[in-house]
């Protein structure tokens, strides 16, 4: 009776610390039902364990076992998988349900990358009938899990621009698409990198340090001399009308403003899912680093997040800024609803640093691998309200760049000029099936100038692939410019494709 007793109460023992190991046994919130995997590469699965914990991860006819480190952290891979699904993925004793292989993207950047379906669609009449839609094998998820299904019950719910990339990609090549999505407004390029992806680029590095050497001193000279304006003022005594102090060099009250806050908790906890690409939306707020300009930052940013992964120079789509400001080729294209219509030039070209946001855009295209999501010519704003329009054209690059399709994702873009007596003769790529202007009676919206640095607009005539520029008073020309603006309605060269020439200068004045 004795031995029976003993033997019973051993065996609840072992099986309450076996209970007790599977429910340490944990994935990483990534991992959860309906969720995508990644086709055609090794998947890592990966998670949480009592240290030394065997665990065990099975999925279709596969099963991989590992063991817990000392730190309780386990990561294991599977092998490469066909698309398709749903299928049970099995860690310990987990079962997770309706899991889908196909092509993973992360989505990411501020809130033009969040804005919901339920609004945009409201005046976006293309995303108003993918709203009305049923899209089971196209889910959505946070680094927090919990994927949802772009089912008609679910549409108005999920996120508009990467609903519109998703549709426009599973269009194409027929696959079930899963979207990772990590994004907060207001936030600048600095928020999205870590301390460490700054100073791993040599770009980078160097501006900060010139920032350090030659401006920080002069503003952190000037705020001594406003606190102390700030406590001599008669006002300085009286609690009442006490002014606040003067703001310090690079302080603010943003919560999210600490170098790498949003990489750490939006895309850290889903490194290194294994992932086709990364669609990413930011640019409005720049880079907000203390030196490096907006291309450094993007290009520190893709360098740095591609080696954490650990997957390669994967894809990296984005979309270009500012939003809109361009003419259309066909205003009646609903991709261009809400484009800005023609304009006559004005009086005097714009300023010499008025196309300075759209070229740190185009120089991040000289990091490798990367595509833009051309968006010059489509609806403008902050907010821009066609975001099916912008999640077409993203798409569109991805096919390109990701999958090999043979489309032209760009209008005419700078290749080079030469100077060829009083005329400038411009050479482009992604010239299409030729160049050709839009609207107005000629072509429009190229700027030149001499030595003397004082553009003025110029007659311009296409010649084949390139432009040959002039104006009768710079009979020596020493730069050109084109669409140098923010706002370029007046810009009107294209190629037969339907895509607008991108802005570019000659010069580095």
């Amino acid at each position: 009776m004795h031995s029976t007793h003993t033997t019973a109460l051993i065996g609840i023992a072992f099986a309450c610390l076996s209970s007790n190991s599977i429910a340490e046994t944990r994935p990483s919130p990534v991992f959860a039902d309906h969720m995508v995997l990644q086709r055609d590469m090794a998947v890592p699965v990966w998670g949480t364990a009592a240290p030394g914990e065997e665990v065990s991860v099975s999925f279709r006819n596969q099963t991989k076992t590992t063991k817990a480190g000392a730190d309780g952290k386990w990561l294991l891979k599977l092998e490469p998988l066909q698309a398709g699904g749903p299928d049970e993925l099995k860690i310990g004793a987990l079962a997770l349900t309706d899991v889908l292989v196909g092509e993973v993207w992360i989505g990411s950047g501020q809130s033009n990358m969040s804005v919901g379906t339920g609004g945009a669609a409201k005046s976006d009449p293309v995303l108003a009938k993918i709203a009305e839609g049923n899209y089971p094998t196209i889910r959505m998820a946070s680094a927090k899990g919990k994927w949802r299904a772009a089912t008609s019950n679910n549409t108005l719910g999920l996120s508009a621009l990467p609903l519109a990339f998703a549709v426009r990609l599973q269009e194409a090549i027929n696959v079930p698409v899963g979207m990772v999505l990590g994004s907060v407004g207001g936030t600048s390029t600095e928020f999205w990198l870590t301390p460490e992806h700054l100073q791993a680029d040599p770009d980078c590095r160097a501006a900060m340090e010139r920032y350090a050497k030659e401006v920080l001193p002069g503003l952190k000279e000037r705020y001594a001399k406003e606190v102390k304006g700030w406590e001599q003022s008669p006002a300085a005594n009286k609690p009442e009308t006490k002014p606040a102090p003067p703001a310090e060099p690079g302080a603010t009250k943003m919560p999210n403003h600490i170098v790498g806050k949003l990489y750490e908790e939006h895309i850290r906890p889903v490194i290194p899912l294994a992932i086709r690409g990364v669609l990413w939306d930011q640019g409005e707020n720049l880079s907000a680093a203390a030196g490096p300009d907006q291309t450094m930052a993007m290009n520190a940013l893709i360098r740095g997040w591609r080696k954490d992964w650990g997957q390669g120079e994967f894809p990296w789509v984005f979309v270009q800024k500012p939003s809109g400001g361009g003419c259309a080729w066909n205003p009646g294209n609903p991709l261009n609803q809400g484009a800005a219509p023609f304009a006559e030039l004005p009086d005097k070209p714009p300023g010499s640093n008025d196309g300075r946001y759209r070229e740190f855009f185009l120089k991040a295209l000289l990091t490798p691998n990367t595509a833009m999501a051309v968006a010059s010519d489509l609806s403008p704003g902050v907010h821009p309200p066609i975001k099916s329009a912008y999640g077409t054209r993203a798409a569109n690059a991805a096919l390109v760049i990701a999958y090999g399709r043979k489309m032209e994702i760009y209008g005419p873009l700078y290749a080079g000029s030469k100077i060829e007596g009083a005329k400038v003769r411009i050479s482009f790529a992604h010239t299409g099936h030729g160049l050709a202007f839009k609207g107005g009676s000629k072509l429009q919206g190229f700027m030149i100038a001499g030595k003397d640095r004082k553009f003025q607009w110029a007659d311009a005539v296409i010649d084949g692939e390139a432009v040959v520029v002039s104006a009768a008073g710079v009979p020596e020309p020493a730069a050109v410019r084109y669409a140098w603006a923010d706002k370029c309605p007046w810009a009107n060269l294209f190629n037969q494709d339907g895509l607008p020439a991108q802005a570019f200068r000659t010069d580095a004045w």
